[in-house]
């Protein structure tokens, strides 16, 4: 992949990080009892902490001291 690609799947990646923010707090602050959905919400969301941590780094230059 290119640069410019990894910095738009970069950019894709944020905007559904932020998407599945917003839903778990829609969730948890209805009070419904789908804690299983939540769960399952948080868990795709550290993937994508993680997708995000993997595209950044490739992105960062490596810097000898």
């Amino acid at each position: 992949m290119t640069e410019e690609e990894l910095r738009k799947r970069l950019t894709a990646l944020r905007v559904e990080h932020r998407d599945l923010d917003a839903a778990i707090d829609a969730l948890t602050s209805t009070g419904g009892p789908d804690q299983l959905q939540v769960a399952r919400l948080k868990k795709r969301k550290l993937l994508l902490k993680d997708q995000i941590a993997m595209v950044e780094d490739y992105l960062t230059p490596d810097i000898i001291a």
